[in-house]
């Protein structure tokens, strides 16, 4: 896609969704980055320490700094955002309402959750957005590159889907930890366990996706009735141990989100 694409911000997540547009094939000077903190860009893309001067407003304009920034930021960013201005923001806790006043000439705005798996056009997408269906369509074609974009039926699942999708990551990390260290309790070495367990957790993941079966059915076929498979899962799912372990940790991200959501809008 051929766009004049600014880029305010561009840590961990703004980096990795760079890096998952550049190799699905868009151009390197389609792309203005604006971060004084920014040592260096991929080559071809335009690194500036500040706002550029002498230039109107951008066909997609990507807010990636941090979402308490956003007051500061937003008279910065305003010149940039036209009547013919896509703006996408990945501001965890940051509203619809709260980006259409700070920046009320925009064409359509999407608030965009991600996770750093962008950067391999692995990442799950939740989209939310005040937009025509010509703003969604323009969007279903940037993220494409960037993993499985999903359109939420409304802003309030957002604090859920960012527990899931955007903190999903630490959470699989933390199993992969468990996992290994649980081994290494029972007599492996750890180092050993460490690339045995996430091996196995990266062959399953594969497994899923190319697969026509949900998990559970995976799982399912996985275990054979009364075997060593079926043991564990039995331990996992005694008095439903882990589905209310993971009930639990969701619930937790999700309530912090919405506690960031309405902070912010209280500032904004």
């Amino acid at each position: 896609m051929a766009a004049t694409f600014l880029q305010f911000g561009c840590g961990n997540m703004g980096g990795a969704m760079l890096k998952g547009w550049l190799a699905g094939g868009m151009a390197p000077e389609t792309f203005t980055v604006v971060d004084p903190y920014l040592e260096a860009a991929p080559q071809g893309v335009r690194l500036l320490g500040a706002a550029p001067t002498g230039e109107g407003p951008f066909e997609v304009v990507l807010l990636g700094f941090k979402p308490q920034q956003l007051p500061d930021a937003a008279a910065m960013v305003r010149p940039y955002v036209g009547p013919g201005t896509l703006l996408l923001s990945i501001l965890a806790g940051v509203d619809l309402k709260t980006l259409r006043n700070a920046f009320p000439e925009a064409r359509a705005i999407v608030r965009v959750m991600p996770n750093l798996a962008a950067a391999l056009g692995k990442s799950p997408i939740a989209l939310v957005g005040d937009a025509d269906d010509a703003a969604r369509q323009q969007t279903d074609v940037l993220m494409a590159p960037l993993g499985q974009a999903e359109w939420l039926s409304g802003e309030d699942q957002m604090d859920l889907v960012t527990a899931l999708a955007g903190s999903g990551p630490a959470f699989v990390y933390r199993f992969i930890d468990a996992l290994a260290e649980g081994a290494a309790a029972l007599g492996l070495p750890r180092e050993q366990a460490d690339r045995l367990a996430l091996s196995m957790v990266e062959g399953a993941a594969m497994l899923a996706a190319a697969s026509e079966h949900g998990p559970g059915e995976l799982a399912r076929r996985v275990a054979s009735p009364g075997g060593v498979t079926q043991v564990g899962i039995d331990v996992l799912d005694a008095d439903r141990r882990l589905a209310s372990l993971m009930e639990d940790t969701l619930r937790g991200a999700r309530d912090r989100s919405a506690e960031m959501t309405e902070q912010a809008r209280a500032k904004n």
